[in-house]
């Protein structure tokens, strides 16, 4: 099976210091590119971080300080990475909440434009979990009858994630060969930030998605509560999604 795309779609994925969108950072990342007539073309690059490997995330994916020290900073290669990435949709495994915030987190940090609200993303592990409910590794199993060697290595997961969605539309009809549909279905909510903190609701309204405001109109609780937009601003979130409260807030001021 070929996948139907009006644009190249990458498959990425990310080995990385930790699992804090705002304060860890990418230690190795594979992208797969898949053109409209079905060519890839393949970027791998381990990064040095900046900062020390914590040994939790080393036993996971393998990688420790000593085989990425004289390997690139992320901004190093952010250029490079953002061109092969231009103009296409976005897929993963579970990359909606994870690999494509936190990717961003470093494009920002290296001062690189990358117009992500254009693209559309597939998460394979929503579609996934939607149908079968199980993990990377046991989705390779059942959906590819194969076993998924080195797994957490950022090459075999991207490869792996690709092979799974190929064999997720020959398995479910009701699944559309369309990116659009793909991308719908995979995503739980319409975020108005890639960490899902701040998603629209019904009326296409701004609302927190977390904590003591979860629901409420982001809007109004900074009319009431006049310190929660400081106390974001000065917490651990993104600056993605501080970049969003921030227009919201200056929308309220401005009345635009």
């Amino acid at each position: 099976m070929q996948l139907n795309l009006k644009n190249p779609i990458v498959f990425f994925d990310l080995e990385t210091t930790g699992i804090s969108i705002a304060t860890d950072r990418i230690v190795e990342i594979s992208i797969l590119k898949v053109n409209p007539d079905g060519s890839r073309e393949t970027r791998d690059h381990r990064v040095n971080p900046g900062m020390h490997i914590p040994a939790q995330a080393s036993a996971i994916h393998g990688i420790y300080d000593k085989d990425v020290k004289d390997c690139p900073p992320f901004k190093d290669i952010a250029r490079s990475l953002a061109a092969f990435m231009e103009k296409c949709d976005i897929g993963g495994f579970n990359s909606n909440k994870f690999d494509i915030p936190l990717l961003m987190e470093e494009f920002i940090r290296a001062g690189v434009e990358f117009e992500v609200k254009k693209c559309k993303f597939v998460d394979v592990q929503t579609i996934f979990h939607k149908m079968e409910k199980r993990t990377l590794e046991a989705a390779y199993k059942f959906y590819c009858n194969k076993n998924l060697d080195n797994a957490h290595s950022a090459q075999a997961d991207t490869l792996a994630t690709y092979e799974v969605l190929l064999a997720q539309l020959e398995r479910y009809p009701e699944l559309q060969n369309d990116i659009d549909f793909l991308s719908t279905f995979s995503s739980h909510n319409k975020s108005a930030d890639l960490a899902g903190r701040i998603v629209f609701n019904e009326k296409n309204e701004e609302v927190f998605n977390f904590g003591k405001y979860k629901g409420r109109k982001v809007s109004e609780v900074f009319d009431t509560d006049h310190g929660y937009y400081g106390w974001m601003m000065n917490g651990d979130f993104s600056q993605d999604t501080k970049r969003v409260i921030t227009a919201i807030k200056l929308r309220k001021l401005t009345g635009k």
